[in-house]
């Protein structure tokens, strides 16, 4: 009986975990953070904004001739989804309050105007911001979900590289600079050990794309997708 209750606990707390993660960082023009996405139980994600906005939700659908291309759009859950009523604090009246069986809280309108309506837990995954006495580059990014922490690099740095993410957990992010040539400045140059090339203005027809590295990679855990 022990040990029945022992894997029965076991099972349960596995299901918890594996009902929140991190799966997949989305960028816009291989260059700026569009949204990171959560993965549910029934493979449902659910792509939230750097700055904690829930976007949309649902499922992806590969396309039948490549196996690297989705769908930009999540297909809609058809499962059940509640929102919060007039009840609700007046910051996140309305906003979507559980899909399926995650629910969804939010920062209330007695926090600061950089936490205020943001998404605060995806089930048991907690997210947290940069506030107010943050660098003014970063103030109100997201800078933890759950313990997964966020960077991104400050005004500090060079001017073509403000704001943009720097780093999930230990997966470093660099770009390709001012300096580079006019189609790639700005494009991912490097997420972790993966290194990415791109056609340059000197490559007749073909400059801007993507030479050496996928769209679609998973590095460390996480799916990283260039748009």
């Amino acid at each position: 009986m022990k040990k029945i209750f022992a894997s029965s606990v076991v099972l349960l707390v596995s299901l918890v975990i594996y009902s929140q993660e991190l799966a997949q960082v989305t960028f816009t023009n291989a260059s700026s953070l569009s949204y990171i996405s959560f993965l549910t139980n029934g493979d449902v994600l659910i792509r939230v904004s750097p700055d904690g906005n829930i976007l949309e939700w649902g499922t992806e659908l590969q396309s039948l001739r490549s196996s690297e291309y989705y769908a930009p759009r999540l297909q809609p859950y058809m499962g059940r989804v509640e929102y919060y009523g007039q009840e609700a604090d007046s910051v996140f009246r309305g906003k979507v309050k559980s899909i399926g069986t995650a629910s969804l809280t939010y920062y209330g309108s007695y926090e600061t105007a950089e936490k205020a309506g943001k998404i605060r837990t995806i089930g048991v995954m907690v997210f947290d911001y940069f506030d107010q006495y943050a660098d003014k580059a970063i103030r109100g990014k997201m800078k933890f979900a759950g313990r997964l922490p966020i960077e991104y690099y400050s005004s500090f740095e060079e001017e073509l590289l403000r704001g943009k993410l720097k780093s999930v957990s230990n997966t470093g992010i660099t770009y390709y600079s001012a300096f580079d040539d006019k189609l790639i400045r700005g494009k991912i140059k490097s997420i972790g050990s993966i290194s990415y090339t791109w056609y340059t203005s000197l490559e007749t027809g073909r400059g801007g794309g993507l030479k050496t590295g996928a769209y679609r990679q998973n590095i460390g855990g996480i799916t990283y997708i260039l748009q």
